[in-house]
């Protein structure tokens, strides 16, 4: 790889005017690019003090419940009592609020008893069934039962209608 500040300083590289062009020459001719020293190829690491926090800023809510951005101030915080910050926002403690929410799955788990009833049911109607047509229509509605019972017996099923509160 090839330093930038070499392609700069070759005279193949340096502007020139352009033909046709009435007027001076450019500025920057190739001998006065080769007339500049020459910079280091390589950064450098320049240790600097560690400077103090300008403060902090975070999303509020005021007493309307409109958002606001609050700041501490950290020149303010030092010599200002604790009562003078509270005017400026509300003091932030994630840690006091705690929310739970409870997951309920029971109307899917009573939809699915309730399919379960069903398809027994139909299940004893065709043993005890004597006509080949009352057996075919039985036997395709077990079918259509079986069917939304494996759709909704499972655990995607379940998540996706789960109820919280």
């Amino acid at each position: 790889m090839e330093p930038i500040s070499d392609r700069i300083s070759d005279p193949a590289y340096a502007p020139t005017a352009a033909d046709g062009v009435k007027g001076a020459e450019f500025q920057g001719s190739a001998d006065k690019v080769q007339d500049r020293p020459q910079r280091p190829a390589t950064d450098t690491y320049v240790p600097q003090e560690k400077q103090e926090p300008a403060g902090r800023y975070w999303l509020g809510r005021d007493e309307d419940g409109k958002p606001k951005i609050y700041f501490d101030d950290p020149d303010r915080a030092a010599d200002a009592p604790k009562a003078g910050r509270k005017a400026d926002g509300p003091e932030r403690k994630s840690a006091d609020k705690e929310e739970s929410c409870t997951g309920s799955t029971d109307s899917v788990d009573r939809e699915i008893e309730r399919l379960k009833k069903k398809r027994e049911d139909l299940e004893r109607q065709i043993r005890f069934a004597t006509d080949d047509a009352k057996i075919a229509e039985l036997e395709r509605k077990l079918a259509q039962v079986e069917n939304e019972l494996r759709q909704k017996d499972n655990d995607t099923y379940r998540r996706q209608h789960t109820v919280f509160s």
